[in-house]
């Protein structure tokens, strides 16, 4: 069983900057090439959308259009963590994040909805 522990989130001003962590534990690393791992986020009122993942294995990220070029996903393979790095944020980049895995694999683009492992989530503010 996989736990995922995300946090980072909090109160930013637009244009401001936050780094999202995602500490993934529970189950071994040791085939990490195998993870899919994507970051989710939930506005109010709306249905969870994804906004970047990364396969673990080849290093291959997508993000959906509206982060393009803003936010970052990257991983620390020693310290079992993903990150979302989130560059000149919005008042519309308010939501809840959420980190999600696959030990699996499988398909691992942005357009994937499903995964078998969430994290609790975090929230960020952008005023």
């Amino acid at each position: 069983h996989v736990q995922l522990v995300e946090s980072g989130g909090g109160s930013v001003q637009a244009g401001g900057t936050l780094r999202l962590s995602c500490a993934a534990s529970g189950q071994s690393y040791s085939r990490y090439d195998d993870w899919c791992m994507a970051w989710f986020r939930q506005r109010p009122g709306q249905e969870r959308e994804g906004l970047a993942v990364i396969d673990l294995g080849g290093g291959a990220e997508t993000y959906i259009d509206s982060v393009k070029g803003r936010f970052t996903i990257s991983k620390d393979n020693i310290k079992n963590i993903l990150y979302l790095q989130m560059n000149s944020l919005k008042p519309e980049d308010t939501a809840m994040y959420y980190c999600a895995a696959d030990p699996g694999g499988g398909y691992c683009r942005v357009t994937r909805f499903y995964f078998p492992y969430w994290g609790q989530g975090t929230q960020v503010t952008v005023s």
